[in-house]
């Protein structure tokens, strides 16, 4: 879905809270082949969201597998996540323009008739 090479840890961050609002009970692993990125990785990230007091972990004490955990936004990482939303978005949509504009720059640059092909 994004570009791993060039995610930046605020981009994996928003990634990472994006996914804990729909899927609480992901798991560390399950995010880290959904983000193509290493477990380690996503390891760091949730460690520094916990530290940020923006997510916190609840144990299933009665689960049979007992290394399962919820994730849980707390009030702040809920806002913390809208703000960025509002970031990841501004920076899509400049983006986009930019792809925008060097598409009809590269259309000029064809000879006519080939445009369309």
């Amino acid at each position: 879905m994004t570009h791993r090479a060039t995610s930046s840890p605020d981009e994996i961050q928003f990634q990472v809270l994006r996914r804990l609002h729909q899927k609480p009970d992901s798991s560390q692993r399950m995010l880290a082949r959904e983000l193509d990125i290493s477990l380690g990785s996503v390891n760091y990230c949730f460690q520094a969201l916990i530290a940020k007091g923006w997510v916190k972990m609840r144990s299933f004490s009665r689960n049979p597998h007992k290394l399962r955990y919820a994730y849980l936004l707390t009030p702040t990482g809920i806002a913390q996540k809208s703000q960025l939303t509002a970031e990841f978005l501004k920076r899509k949509l400049t983006e986009y323009a930019a792809l925008q504009e060097e598409i009809e720059q590269l259309k000029a640059d064809l000879p006519s008739g080939l445009e369309s092909q």
